[in-house]
């Protein structure tokens, strides 16, 4: 071989060797949340493979210096899921910076990202647009108005309503990229809109008015979408006694177009509107399974409910009471589900729960009567669990809503032992799901069902709920996987939210007349999402138009197609949206709120306080007979410059010998508090529910401790915060502080420190400084366990006691500060 025809072999060679390495199949991808992450939250990305692959640690990288600035090993290797091999899990929660950065792991490079406080700004309103354009009537985005002739009435005949009779019913929501319309579904809807705006009001924008068309109204956008609801409602609502369920059927499905006034039900352009009547109603060759008159009438009245808060002071708000007050009578006209119709097909929506709206309906008329937190508890009771959590499957819409709303508007408003029994509900459901979720690389535990992402929304905000009620963040991670799973941390790679980020890989060939026929975006629709390829492949009349995109991360576990052919995957739904839009308000005022401690109740009183940027912990120290360490408790204070809580009974506040330490506490600024006059026991140590002392009695003894304060010159009237003597209360004592404008609160179980006061003689009792240190010391190796702790020791402890556990206060505030935790004054801690 000659030279030249050597050297063209060599070059071809070469060629083929490196177009082999261009166009080489990809096998491993980083999956991330394309909107981003915000700086003291939860922080995942994850590495998939097809292959075997194994990787060791992973870089963050700034993407415009392309300097890592975060490097860590990979946590634990996953096994197969999906189409994938295996998998990590790559937590960068620990960088806190802000900026716009890439992922490499294993010779893989993620898509970048922005690390940011705005990350969710302006989404919640962004899906507005998405709910504005399903509206029925006048239809804004298309400057238009559509059936606006409904309708006729069927199946209300014993209520006086002979069928055809026409009504008016224009008005609402399509339900998705159909044109029916469910009052189920238009109410939960209503109800979350108005709960974004109640809890995350400052999120929302004025730019709508309140027909939708651009221009401001002086009124939130989210609240005139809410009002939208709300005046269908009342239309499917008229009378007491007269109340409808949907609003045209499945022969809408007879074609795809843009909505206007529809011919298919044979009595020209009006629709039929189908009377809750409480029995089976049509469904296609069979019957639903009606069985009462409760699911759908008390989602109306717990929309009205708050309705009438939230619209107080205008004409609307006498209304919307008087229909959350009708509603809830109607749902007791038979108790039981009620089911939706259809005509044509099987599918329908079959829902078979009830007590939870129930629960919920009763929950929010506790504001104006208090017997019916009795009656929600006792509906919690019958479904303390969500059915569907934990599970691998269910029908379509059989557990709705998704999860029980009625648990965290009751929780809110006990303030007894029944609200840690309604907060275990939540924790147990969210258990079911973390055992399924924690198995694979996308901590996924919601069933891949029809509309899988409606659930993945709502199981994210039960867990949001949870953390609310309890100051946990143990579930952070777990909540933020389901979040980053709608925005592209999921197999396919992609966002299931409709233009949003505007950047990024969203739908854009929906299961949607706007988008297929007039190539009109639908901007902030939240599409199904995934099923389980066994349910793909046995829905009627699905058929791809182009060739899949994600095919190679298809698998016999689930589908997903950005196709207008399946609308099994990716058609976009009404209710599912408005769900969103409370989920990413929530996101959006994270980044807004300024950060304060959670408190954590025990039978009314707060038994720790969480700092959720800061772990902080308090030092408490109480005081009655016996005060030989007041002094040195105050120099070792001094020299470490931490400030405490003191709080004594009156009669050590009277003890002349006392005088001196308490006025250098008082000096160097220490909180001084109550503890009670005579150090009394308020109720029986066996049966902690019966009380021993009178409220009179409470009050008088109480009265005589802050005068003792105000005889040394201490001003009570900034001293609100009461330690129990014995700290030993129950629900009554914490209300009767709260009658005198106390606040209550007591050291937190487990922390042993308050044991301190026992002596040898009393055998198994007694706790030694030794015992003590080591508890504490436990407790203090497992990171954040501590954080909002109150610890509590005493200033004095009887002479049996030789060995004191204030001696060991240096030691404990240096393991305390060597573990990360800020000591802050118990009032800073609390408030």
């Amino acid at each position: 071989m000659n030279k030249l025809n050597f050297n063209r072999v060599l070059f071809t060679a070469l060629m083929i060797f490196f177009a082999g390495k261009l166009f080489a199949k990809e096998n491993s991808w980083i999956r991330i949340n394309q909107l981003g992450y915000q700086p003291m939250g939860s922080k995942v990305a994850v590495y998939v493979s097809k292959e075997q692959a194994s990787i060791t640690y992973f870089e963050l990288i700034n993407a415009a210096s392309n300097q890592v600035v975060f490097k860590t090993t990979v946590g634990q290797r996953f096994g197969a899921y999906g189409p994938f091999a295996m998998g990590y899990r790559l937590n960068f929660s620990a960088y806190k910076g802000k900026g716009k950065f890439y992922i490499k792991a294993g010779g893989v490079k993620s898509p970048a990202f922005r690390i940011d406080d705005q990350v969710y700004k302006g989404t919640a309103d962004f899906c507005l647009q998405y709910m504005r354009q399903q509206r029925s009537g006048y239809n804004p985005f298309l400057k238009d108005s559509c059936h606006t002739k409904d309708g006729y009435t069927l199946y209300g005949a014993d209520a006086g309503l002979p069928d055809s009779t026409i009504i008016d019913a224009s008005g609402g929501w399509h339900d998705a990229s159909d044109y029916l319309q469910y009052s189920t579904t238009t109410a939960n809807a209503t109800f979350h809109l108005l709960a974004a705006y109640r809890d995350f009001k400052n999120v929302f924008i004025d730019q709508f008015d309140s027909n939708g068309l651009k221009g401001k109204n002086n009124r939130a956008d989210i609240l005139d979408e809410a009002k939208w609801g709300l005046d269908w409602l009342v239309k499917m609502h008229p009378r007491k006694d007269w109340m409808f369920n949907q609003l045209a059927d499945d022969r809408d499905h007879m074609s795809m177009r843009i909505p206007k006034e529809d011919a298919y039900y044979g009595r020209g352009f009006e629709r039929p509107v189908y009377f809750i009547n409480g029995l089976p109603q049509q469904r296609g060759k069979f019957l639903n399974n009606t069985k009462g008159t409760s699911s759908t009438a008390a989602k109306f009245s717990a929309a009205f409910s708050l309705a009438s808060v939230l619209f107080k002071g205008t004409p609307q708000a006498d209304l919307y009471a008087s229909k959350s007050l009708s509603a809830f009578h109607y749902a007791l006209i038979k108790p039981g589900v009620t089911q939706t119709a259809s005509v044509r097909s099987p599918y329908i929506y079959a829902e078979d729960n009830w007590v939870d709206d129930m629960e919920l309906a009763s929950a929010m008329l506790i504001p104006k009567d208090q017997t019916a937190a009795d009656k929600a508890f006792q509906y919690a009771l019958q479904e303390p669990l969500t059915p569907w959590l934990g599970k691998d499957t269910a029908s379509h819409y059989q557990w709705y809503p998704f999860i029980n709303l009625g648990h965290y508007e009751l929780a809110k408003q006990l303030k007894d032992k029944r609200r840690d029994t309604v907060i275990q509900f939540y924790r147990n459901g969210i258990d079911a799901v973390w055992n399924k979720a924690k198995q694979n690389v996308f901590y996924r535990g919601v069933p891949f069902i029809w509309c899988s992402n409606n659930l993945t929304v709502s199981f994210a905000i039960q867990c949001l709920w949870y953390s609310n009620l309890t100051g946990s963040k143990e579930f952070d991670e777990l909540e933020q996987a389901n979040i980053d799973w709608l925005f592209g941390c999921n197999p396919w790679g992609t966002s299931m939210v409709y233009g949003l980020p505007e950047w990024g890989d969203t739908p854009v060939d929906p299961h949607s007349a706007f988008t297929h026929i007039k190539n009109y975006p639908i901007n902030g629709g939240l599409v199904d999402g995934p099923v389980y390829t066994s349910i793909y492949k046995n829905l009627i009349g699905i058929q791809l138009n182009d060739p899949d995109e994600y095919a190679e991360f298809q698998s016999n576990l689930a589908v997903y197609h950005d196709d207008y052919g399946d609308y099994s995957t990716n058609e976009p739904t009404m209710d599912g949206t408005a769900s969103l839009v409370y989920l990413l308000a929530a996101k959006e005022q994270e980044a807004r709120a300024t950060p304060v401690s959670i408190p954590v109740y025990q039978m009314g009183a707060v038994v720790k306080s969480l700092n959720p940027t800061e772990p902080s912990v308090a030092l408490v120290f109480t005081g009655d007979e016996y005060a030989e360490g007041l002094t040195t408790v105050e120099q070792i204070l001094a020299r470490e410059k931490v400030k405490a809580g003191f709080f004594f009974t009156g009669r050590f506040y009277r003890n002349p010998a006392f005088t001196k330490g308490i006025k250098a506490l008082q000096k160097n600024n220490h909180y001084l508090g109550a503890h009670s006059n005579n150090h009394m026991l308020y109720n029986d140590w066996t049966n902690r529910n019966q009380l021993l002392v009178s409220y009179d009695s409470f009050n008088t003894d109480l009265k005589k401790n802050f005068q003792a304060m105000e005889d040394l010159g201490i001003d009570t009237r900034s001293s609100k915060l009461f330690v129990p003597p014995y700290e030993w209360w129950n629900d009554s004592v914490a209300s009767w502080c709260d009658w005198s404008g106390l606040r209550l609160f007591s050291f937190t179980p487990g922390t042993y420190t308050n044991a301190d006061y026992t002596w040898p003689e009393m055998g198994n009792s007694y706790q030694s400084n030794a015992a003590l240190m080591n508890k504490l010391k436990d407790l203090a190796a497992t990171p954040g366990k501590l954080n909002g702790n109150i610890l509590l020791l005493h200033v004095g402890s009887d002479p049996r006691r030789k060995e004191k556990l204030y001696n060991e206060l240096p030691a404990i505030i240096r393991l305390l500060r060597n573990k990360g935790y800020a000591i802050k004054r118990i009032d800073e801690l609390i408030n």
